[in-house]
């Protein structure tokens, strides 16, 4: 039975990339990419602009996962050309590389972690942290993980969060938010003046709040689900972390292609070098992780995952909004 590191260097024969594939599956996504927009802007009837709008928002969020593929040095390392490329991606996307590169990795080194993982994901807060906290701490953190925060992740996360905020208190270390944003609101008003606002609306309004809300969904329902552990330092490995706390989202082969296999989170998060193309390899052929702790993007599952507010140490589960009410309370 692998467990630990041991676990840890089973994957390592995976974590090689072929360099064609990780070229075909980029070229692809391009030209997919390429027939979302020609149908957003090419068409009439406002049916197949919308269907064109989603066909945009569900390949951007692949080319996403590649990027962050990328940044993982999975794939496509030590070329000028996936560079410039993705370095342009990540500013279209207000995902800029530097502030992207830094929460990431510390989301990977503190995955699950208490009190120390909310960079680069969503807060959790034990239940006796939260009720002892202030009132406006408390609305703030509800705040960030309400539902509707999350499905306008567009706004809350990735402008605000990627961008602005970063804008304002550490505009030096990460310039490139302003350039983010610059080029963001330079798209949206250029779209207007050519295509007009049902142009802004099919090609730019529609696809972001899509893809960036299923993208802060999947940030969020891959660490916080039933059936999710944390630890404080004492307690945490990072083996433990990837297998209790990281989530396999089962898909249908379609979203799998479209979210470039990022269901797969568990393997991903015990070895970012494995390329998303051979994450269904690795759980093949390591039995220790086809047993993992699952959700889906079933209403059912996505609900559940969202009723998810604190960690209770004393239960070793997370508590949902009503249990919290009721800790409250008593």
């Amino acid at each position: 039975m692998l467990e630990g590191k041991d676990l840890i260097l089973a994957t390592r024969p995976f974590a090689q990339e072929v360099r064609w594939k990780s070229w075909w599956h980029l070229f692809t996504s391009v030209v997919v990419l390429a027939i979302g927009y020609f149908t957003v802007f090419m068409s009439e009837p406002w049916y197949l602009r919308l269907l064109g709008s989603v066909l945009v928002a569900l390949t951007l969020g692949r080319i996403f996962v590649i990027y962050h593929d990328y940044l993982h040095h999975a794939i496509l390392r030590h070329s000028v050309v996936s560079r410039a490329f993705f370095s342009l991606f990540g500013l279209f996307m207000l995902a800029p590389i530097s502030i992207w590169e830094r929460s990431h990795n510390y989301h990977h080194a503190h995955n699950s972690k208490l009190y120390t993982s909310s960079v680069g994901s969503y807060p959790v807060v034990t239940k006796e942290k939260f009720l002892s906290s202030p009132k406006r701490e408390q609305r703030v953190y509800l705040f960030i993980r309400h539902p509707i925060t999350i499905a306008f992740g567009y706004i809350f996360m990735f402008l605000y969060g990627m961008c602005l905020r970063n804008l304002f208190t550490n505009t030096g270390r990460h310039w490139d938010s302003i350039v983010a944003v610059v080029l963001h609101i330079a798209f949206g008003v250029t779209l207007v003046l050519t295509a007009g606002w049902s142009g802004f609306l099919f090609g730019f309004l529609i696809p972001y709040l899509l893809v960036l809300s299923l993208g802060s969904y999947l940030f969020y329902a891959q660490h916080n689900f039933p059936g999710v552990t944390f630890a404080d330092k004492e307690g945490w490995t990072y083996a433990n972390a990837a297998l209790a706390s990281s989530s396999y989202m089962k898909m249908s082969p379609v979203m799998r292609w479209f979210l470039a296999n990022i269901g797969y989170h568990h393997i991903h998060h015990l070895n970012p070098r494995i390329p998303f193309y051979r994450l269904p390899e690795v759980m093949a052929a390591i039995p220790e992780l086809q047993h993992a702790k699952t959700t889906s993007l079933w209403p059912w599952d996505v609900v559940k995952c969202l009723r998810l507010k604190v960690w209770d140490p004393v239960q070793q589960r997370m508590l949902t909004a009503r249990e919290l009410r009721r800790a409250r309370f008593a």
